[in-house]
């Protein structure tokens, strides 16, 4: 069946293809580094240098060079017996490697080899607490990367529950102490990504697996956007959503290291075409005017399902290139087992039709696996023993680099065959590669583009999320207090929940106890928000502890300089949900020609909430800085000069480069303050930033407040 889609593709001047691979662009835009050689490794430190000298080391376990170009390719060899076990004692001279039929020099030669009961018997490996140890962690050689990516769209309710003992199985026995694994549904952001070594929390995510194959019951605000229109319509939506997900956690995956990545890829595989029986008019309202409902001879024309095939397998194209560009295999695992219909018999769909849709969807992740140099886990019933080989798969392999004899520019397929000088094994390898176009090359080898001015990072870097699993996300602001001392407000509002995350009412952020410190250890705040603090007691230095509660903030006033602050999110129970550290710097308004209070930022969806905005003078501002194109931003900024003349202040917005893009209307609310109501519709979708600007006398300042606009 797979074959003859290819075939018909190919008559439809539709490339197929068959396994493509290519040297992965540089984060910084320019070439594509080769592979870092790795060595045979284990849970245990390396000995020291002296226990060998240099001359009796092998030569091929020992580092190489690292080449870089755009011309450079890498692959992986698994080479392994009759009994499927991998065979890693070649050597070089044992591989023979050729591009379109011509041979090439192999000058990056190195063995993979990840031995997990060596790994036991070593140290614990460190927990992943943050990037920057997932960072370190994932560049180890002896670690393997996976990412666990379950396909709820096209896994039936039913048919989760028997994949979770193999798959759990898998994280508990299957797996090295230092394996790193991270959870992945269609929906999950990419940037919501993190890996982990934590066996009970993976062995947790699996248990909480619901499969929603044909049920298109809305959760979230994105699918509800689709919910009622056709059945057929919505399955292309989901596939769309689907091979988002398989690229951007190959593009993930090869940003993290070079060397060989999996994608264990649980589905029953993509629909190309609903039959009459399933294709409701309304997806989320099943049977309301198909008239197709219960009438088995009723058929989808082959027109439509040739069609639907050929553009199913030519969005699958993409995910080839991008999974083999970053050197990632996926491995399709169909918790069906040995399946014998692909619809219930409740359905009415006739037995020929179901066996030709059944072979379609296996068909669909069979050419995943083998367009990437994975396997398809299908039509088994003993689910484990491909799980297993997963493993094998990543714990032995072999890293061969080359520089192409023929530097191609062309943006074509260039195949690739590898040979071992040994009878009796099986040799698996990439089958080639998408060459740059002479426009991707110029742009790889093309000098960076400058830096953005430190002022256009920093204002950015505000638009990061809270980590996932966060309850809260704060704003802290400073105005001009009294006396000389700067007035400190901290504001706080709970983190929305993710699509097909969930949270319990216990797990919810009901107020948040703020600590406020000096850098010598005296306190200038202390109290619970909501919920009224102490006030009127004495901290050292005759810093007064005061509170001033305003809705889900509060402020205090601090003397200039150094501040830390404490900051726990309570449950509604009292309970510790979470907690956070700040440090910052408490600026001096009275020393200075020209400055900025922190701009207050309020989300608003109509005029009325405008108006409701300036009547409420206590109301807190948001700390969040993602908006849609339906909010208005209605911002207040107040600037400082000395004497009585209040500074003239403008606005305008810039791009996320900080060029500017437009200049942007204030009116003045008292001396030195201004409002902005400033709508997005306008705004396509992306990063922003605007620009305030303040002058008195010879005196300038300006403030950048960043902001993001969604769909």
């Amino acid at each position: 069946m797979f074959m003859r889609i290819a075939a018909s593709l190919t008559a439809c001047s539709i490339a197929f293809v068959l396994s493509a691979v290519a040297p992965a662009a540089h984060p910084s835009g320019g070439a594509a580094p080769a592979p870092e050689p790795q060595t045979q490794s284990s849970g245990q430190q390396p000995p020291p240098p002296a226990q060998k000298p240099p001359a009796e080391q092998d030569p091929q376990r020992a580092q190489e060079p690292i080449r870089t170009g755009i011309n450079y390719v890498r692959v992986d060899v698994i080479v392994t017996d009759r009994k499927g076990l991998p065979v890693l004692d070649l050597k070089k001279e044992d591989f023979n490697l050729t591009e379109d039929g011509k041979a090439q020099t192999i000058d990056n030669f190195s063995i993979v080899k990840i031995d997990a009961a060596t790994q036991a018997e070593g140290p614990a490996p460190m927990e992943i607490r943050s990037p920057f140890d997932e960072e370190r962690e994932a560049a180890r050689p002896d670690v393997r990367l996976f990412i666990l990516l379950f396909d709820d769209y096209h896994v039936r309710r039913g048919n989760d529950m028997s994949v979770r003992k193999p798959l759990m199985d898998f994280v508990q026995n299957q797996l090295a102490p230092a394996d790193m694994v991270a959870i992945m549904y269609p929906l999950t952001p990419v940037t919501d990504l993190t890996f982990t070594r934590n066996r009970n929390g993976l062995i947790s995510a699996i248990e909480r697996f619901e499969g929603r194959r044909f049920d298109y019951t809305p959760r979230n605000e994105f699918e509800d956007r689709y919910a009622y229109y056709p059945a057929a319509v919505v399955e292309r939506i989901r596939n769309d959503v689907v091979m988002s997900a398989l690229e951007g956690a190959a593009v993930k995956l090869g940003s993290m290291r070079e060397g060989r990545k999996s994608i264990i890829f649980v589905s029953e595989g993509f629909t190309n075409t609903l039959p009459p029986q399933l294709n409701d008019p309304i997806a989320a309202l099943p049977g309301l005017g198909n008239a197709a409902r219960g009438r088995p001879n009723v058929e989808a024309s082959d027109r439509a399902e040739f069609a639907n095939t050929v553009d199913l397998y030519s969005r699958l194209q993409d995910i080839f290139a991008e999974a083999n560009r970053n050197n990632t295999s996926i491995y399709a695992v169909d918790p069906r087992g040995l399946a014998a219909f692909e619809y219930d018999i409740n359905q009415g769909v006739g037995l020929q039709v179901d066996r030709k849709h059944l072979e379609a969807s296996l068909d669909t992740l069979r050419a995943l696996a083998e367009n990437t140099d994975g396997r398809a886990i299908v039509n088994r019933n003993d689910l484990a023993v491909g799980m297993k080989q997963i493993i094998r798969d990543s714990s032995g392999y072999y890293l061969l680099g080359y520089n192409s004899t023929e530097a191609p520019t062309d943006g074509k397929f260039h195949a690739i065959k590898v040979r071992v000088n040994r009878k009796d094994v099986d040799v698996r390898a990439r089958k080639g590669y998408w060459a740059y176009t002479a426009e991707d090359a110029a742009r790889a080898l093309a000098p960076p583009k400058p830096e953005a001015p430190a002022e256009i990072t920093e204002a950015l870097s505000t638009l990061a999320e809270p980590a996932r699993g966060r309850p809260a996300r704060f704003w802290v602001g400073t105005s001009r207090g009294e006396n000389g001392r700067t007035r400190v407000t901290i504001a706080w509002e709970p983190v929305p929940l993710a699509p097909g995350e969930r949270r319990s009412d216990d797990e919810s952020a009901a107020r948040v106890a703020v600590t406020a410190m000096a850098v010598d250890g005296r306190p200038l705040f202390r109290g619970r928000v909501p919920e009224e603090a102490p006030a009127g007691s004495s901290a050292e230095g005759g810093g007064a502890v005061v509170a001033a509660r305003a809705g889900s903030q509060a402020s205090f006033e601090a003397p200039p300089g150094e501040l830390k602050l404490r900051l726990v999110v309570e449950g509604p129970r009292g309970q510790v949900l979470d907690s956070a550290t700040r440090e910052i710097t408490v600026p001096d308004f009275t020393a200075v020609q020209v400055s900025f209070a922190t701009p207050e930022v309020f989300r608003a969806k109509t005029a009325r909430d405008i108006q409701n905005i300036k009547q409420s003078a206590g109301q807190p501002p948001t700390a969040d800085r993602s908006f849609m194109r339906t909010d208005r931003l209605f911002i207040r900024a107040t600037a400082y000069a000395p004497g009585d003349t209040p500074p003239t202040m403008a606005a305008r917005l810039l791009n996320r480069n900080g060029e500017a893009m437009s200049d942007i209307p204030i009116r003045s609310s008292g001396p030195g303050a201004v409002e902005i109501d400033f709508p997005l519709s306008n705004l396509a979708p992306g990063d922003y930033l605007l620009e305030l600007s303040a002058k008195a006398g010879q005196g300038t300042a300006q403030k950048l407040v960043a902001f993001k606009v969604g769909r």
